[in-house]
C-alpha cells in the first residue's frame, strides 16, 4: 500500500470532521459529541500516521526508531474506547451508570495506553520499519508484549461494540427505527471487520513465532486494507442515523412541493394581493414546501365563496359508495368541490353536471392518505395528487343527485 491509500481515507474523514464541526462547538458539553469528535478525529490520524511517508516523518523528526508504532497503537486504543462510549451514551439509560461504565472504559484506555508506552521504552527496536513492525519484531521482547496488548484491545472492544450494536438494533427493528436500526447493523459489519483485521495480525504474527514469514502479506497487505474499510464504515454507521433522517425529511418536501404544483397553479387566480413568502436560492426545502403550502391554504381562503358544502358532502357519499375508504374519500371530495368551485367562478355559477365512474375511487385507494385530515404539507400535497387526476382527465365533478339541487 502507497501513502495514497492512506491520505485518501483519512481526508474523507477530515472532510466529515470538518462539516461536523460547528455541531461540536454548539454542543460539546454532550458526551456523544465529544465521543463523535474522538472517532473522527482518531479515523483521521490513525491513517495519516500510519502511511509510510508520515511514519518515516515522524520517526526522523523524534529521532526514536519506530516511534509512529506505539504511536498509532496508541490512537487506535482511543478510537475503540471512543466508538464504545458513544454507543454506551447512544444506547441511554441512567445517568449514574452511564457516568461509570464511561469512567471504567476511559481508565482501561489510560492504562492501555500507558501499558504500550512502558513496553516500548524497554524494547530495543533499532531497525526502522515502515510497514512490518508487527512480524519484524513479533519475538521481540516487550515489543511482543506490546503487540499482542494493543491487538487483544482492539479486539475485545470491538466484540463489545458489535454485540451492543446487534443487540439494540433488534430491538430497534420491532420499533420500526429504521435508520439507527441500518446505522447499527453497519456498525455491527464495521467491528467485525475490525476483528477480522486483528485475527489477520494474529495469524501472521504466529506465522513468525512459527518460524516463517510466508504468512507476513497478511498483516502488511491484507489487514490494512480491512482496517481501512472498518474505519470507513464506522465512520458511515454513526453519521447514517444522524444524516439519515434530515436527507429524508429533504426528500419528502420536495416530494411534496412538486406534488403541491397542479393545486397552487390552478389558485393562482384567487392568489389575492398579499404579499408572498420571499424564497431565497438558499431557502431549505422544508421552507419552500411550507411556503407553497401557505399560499394555498391563502387562496382556498378567496375560493371559498365558492365552495360548495352541499357538494362536497354529496361527493364524499358518492366515494364511499364506490368502495374508497373515509380517507380517500374525504380527499376526493375535497378535489371534487375544489374542481367545483373553480368552475363555478369561471362560468359564474354554472356547474358541470354527471356522475363519477367508480374507477375514480381506484385511483384514489392507490394513494389513499393515513389520515383524515386535508391540510398541511403533505395532506395537501395529496389533495393535489387527486385535484390533478381530476383536472386532467374528462370526469365530471358534480356528482350531486337530484335531492342535492
Amino acid at each position: 500500500m502507497t501513502g495514497s491509500d492512506y491520505y485518501v481515507p483519512a481526508g474523507i474523514a477530515a472532510v466529515a470532521l470538518a462539516v461536523k464541526s460547528p455541531s461540536f462547538w454548539r454542543t460539546w458539553h454532550s458526551p456523544m459529541s465529544k465521543s463523535i469528535f474522538v472517532i473522527l478525529a482518531a479515523s483521521t490520524a490513525v491513517f495519516v500516521f500510519s502511511a509510510p511517508p508520515t511514519i518515516e516523518r515522524v520517526n526522523r523528526v523524534t529521532g526514536v526508531p519506530n516511534f509512529s508504532a506505539p504511536l498509532v497503537y496508541c490512537i487506535l486504543t482511543c478510537l475503540s474506547c471512543a466508538s464504545l462510549v458513544l454507543v454506551i451514551h447512544w444506547r441511554g439509560g441512567p445517568q449514574e451508570t452511564l457516568r461509570r461504565h464511561t469512567r471504567m472504559w476511559i481508565a482501561a484506555t489510560a492504562a492501555v495506553i500507558a501499558a504500550l508506552c512502558l513496553l516500548f521504552s524497554l524494547s530495543d527496536v533499532p531497525v526502522e520499519q515502515q510497514r512490518s513492525f508487527d512480524t519484524f519484531y513479533a519475538s521481540t521482547p516487550y515489543v511482543r508484549e506490546m503487540i499482542l496488548l494493543y491487538l487483544g484491545a482492539h479486539t475485545a472492544t470491538s466484540l463489545v461494540v458489535a454485540a451492543k450494536c446487534w443487540r439494540w438494533a433488534r430491538e430497534l427493528r420491532e420499533l420500526q427505527a429504521a435508520w439507527t436500526h441500518w446505522g447499527l447493523l453497519i456498525l455491527v459489519c464495521a467491528f467485525v471487520i475490525t476483528v477480522t483485521f486483528a485475527l489477520f495480525k494474529f495469524l501472521a504474527i504466529g506465522a513468525r513465532w512459527a518460524g516463517t514469514s510466508a504468512w507476513d502479506p497478511l498483516s502488511t497487505e491484507v489487514a490494512p486494507s480491512l482496517a481501512g474499510l472498518g474505519v470507513g464504515l464506522t465512520t458511515v454507521g454513526f453519521l447514517v442515523p444522524v444524516v439519515g433522517p434530515r436527507l429524508e425529511s429533504m426528500w419528502l418536501s420536495w416530494r411534496a412541493y412538486r406534488a403541491m404544483e397542479p393545486l397552487w397553479r390552478a389558485l393562482e387566480p384567487f392568489a389575492g394581493r398579499g404579499k408572498r413568502m420571499p424564497i431565497h436560492p438558499t431557502s431549505s426545502l422544508e421552507f419552500r414546501a411550507m411556503a407553497r403550502s401557505t399560499e394555498i391554504a391563502d387562496r382556498l381562503l378567496n375560493l371559498a365563496p365558492h365552495l360548495d358544502d352541499r357538494h362536497r358532502a354529496a361527493a364524499e357519499r358518492h366515494a364511499r359508495a364506490h368502495g374508497c375508504t373515509p380517507d380517500a374519500a374525504v380527499v376526493f371530495a375535497e378535489a371534487a368541490t375544489i374542481r367545483a368551485a373553480l368552475l363555478a367562478a369561471q362560468s359564474a355559477g354554472a356547474a358541470a353536471s354527471g356522475q363519477v365512474p367508480g374507477r375514480a375511487c381506484a385511483a384514489v385507494e392507490r394513494s389513499a392518505p393515513t389520515r383524515a385530515e386535508v391540510s398541511g404539507t403533505h395532506g395537501l400535497a395529496r389533495l393535489s395528487i387527486q385535484f390533478s387526476r381530476i383536472h386532467h382527465s374528462d370526469l365530471p365533478v358534480d356528482v350531486r343527485g337530484p335531492e342535492d339541487h
